[in-house]
């Protein structure tokens, strides 16, 4: 029975190298991923200011900038301070508004499909506390330059419609500001709320205070953020107070994302799979995969060495998955292996992604025989028999979970030919030596 070990979160990864980036003192960190997207956001916090000492442990050892990010000098010659995010939303998001907290200019800049991902909804939220700022290309996208001078005290808004990064972003360079800043929550809906609790966790870990308020008969009241499964818009509200990112030793956990594939696996292949090094207790929304799995009537066995899904007739489902959009590739996988119809919906966002991950998924879906209708917000799948002991060409869509998850095809004796598989180096660089163990199972 194959085992597999997950990888480090991908999500809390980044918040943690940058909350340390952002401490008086020195951090140590354990279990930080290595892969392309966090070698971006530690590359951009290091040109602000942090100083990072790998040691022969795997550990991390961060200096932070005692909360004064750097860009260049504004009245002088020199260049700005470049940020190259790469192909990493989240660094993009999350650093755009670290930077706007800091000092001086700053240019972002990335690559690929990054130019077509929308950042306007957050420089909105952020021009009301002091920041400058100018689109060196398209209008509400990057690249563009930052001129920073501190944020200023106040109040803002912000919808998570698009995305749930740019609450996050603003909730960690909040602390950074000259005074107070109080953050509404404005829109229709939300999405990816579970992402925001992990950001809210980062903060109380480095020792930020900070106070989420609901409306209740009128009267915002402190509420706690644990209990917080899902926020409407108008309801809830930050207030975030000037503070000091304290040093610490953190260890990072595994990561349900990464890990849904094999869970998947288990459920599509011949012989179980256990995944080991999952916090069952985790904030992350993509915990939901043991759920969803469940509600296809996958057998599951979760003990205290690791989670063990065994294979199974999975039966289609209709599912909300707002809270967690990065499965939807694994899911519609296992969906084309199912008896009956999968629905898909709220998750509009997908298409905001490193590919139209909606229309991206029914393609690859489509050439694996399923019969896939799209809507704005999500897909309906209508498996029809597999085409096993076929060749099929599957495009990632230079998108690592599209690869990762067009892998799964592989279960039903379907060759499946990957375009681009080194693709999945953005979140999860081993994952092809570990789905040998699979193959190999």
């Amino acid at each position: 029975m194959p085992t597999i070990t997950a990888p480090p979160s991908k999500s809390v990864s980044h918040r943690a190298v940058i909350a340390a980036s952002l401490a008086h003192g020195t951090s140590r960190l354990t279990g930080v991923l290595d892969s392309q997207d966090l070698t971006r956001t530690r590359a951009c916090m290091t040109a602000m200011g942090a100083a990072f000492h790998p040691q022969s442990d795997g550990s991390l050892i961060i200096s932070g900038t005692a909360g004064r990010p750097q860009g260049g000098d504004p009245e002088g010659p020199g260049e700005p301070v470049i940020l190259d995010v790469g192909e990493s939303g989240t660094t993009c998001r999350l650093l755009t508004a670290v930077a706007a907290a800091g000092q001086g200019v700053f240019e972002i800049r990335g690559h690929g499909r990054l130019y077509d991902r929308p950042i306007g909804e957050l420089i909105r939220a952020l021009l009301p506390l002091g920041l400058q700022t100018l689109y060196i290309g398209k209008s509400g996208c990057p690249p563009l330059y930052l001129v920073a001078q501190g944020l200023r005290g106040g109040t803002t808004t912000i919808t998570l419609e698009e995305s749930s990064q740019y609450l996050s972003g603003l909730l960690l360079a909040a602390p950074l500001a000259a005074g107070p800043i109080t953050i509404a929550i404005s829109g229709k809906k939300t999405v990816s709320w579970p992402y925001v609790a992990i950001t809210l966790s980062t903060l109380a870990d480095f020792s930020v205070p900070f106070t989420v308020e609901t409306l209740q008969n009128d009267a915002w009241i402190a509420t706690d953020w644990k209990t917080l499964t899902a926020v409407t818009p108008g309801q809830v509200r930050f207030a975030m107070t000037p503070a000091i990112y304290r040093p610490r030793d953190y260890a990072v956990e595994a990561d349900w994302s990464s890990a849904s594939y094999f869970l998947a696996a288990g459920a599509l292949g011949q012989v179980p799979v256990t995944v080991t090094g999952l916090r069952t207790d985790s904030l992350q929304g993509d915990r939901a995969i043991l759920d969803i799995l469940n509600s296809m009537e996958a057998r599951i066995e979760d003990a205290p060495e690791g989670v063990t899904v065994l294979p199974s007739r999975l039966v289609g489902q209709e599912l909300d998955m707002g809270r967690c959009p990065d499965l939807v590739p694994t899911v519609a996988v296992a969906a084309c292996f199912a008896t009956g119809d999968t629905v898909i919906r709220n998750v509009a966002h997908l298409r905001l992604k490193e590919s139209d991950r909606i229309e991206a998924v029914a393609e690859n879906c489509t050439q694996a025989g399923a019969i896939v209708t799209t809507f704005p917000d999500g897909l309906r799948i209508h498996p029809r028999p597999l085409p096993r002991g076929e060749r099929i060409e599957f495009s990632a869509f230079d998108d690592h979970r599209l690869a990762m998850s067009a892998a799964l095809f592989e279960l039903a004796g379907i060759e499946a030919a990957i375009d681009n598989p080194e693709c999945v180096a953005k979140s999860f660089p081993t994952f092809w030596e570990k789905w040998a163990l699979l193959r190999q199972g």
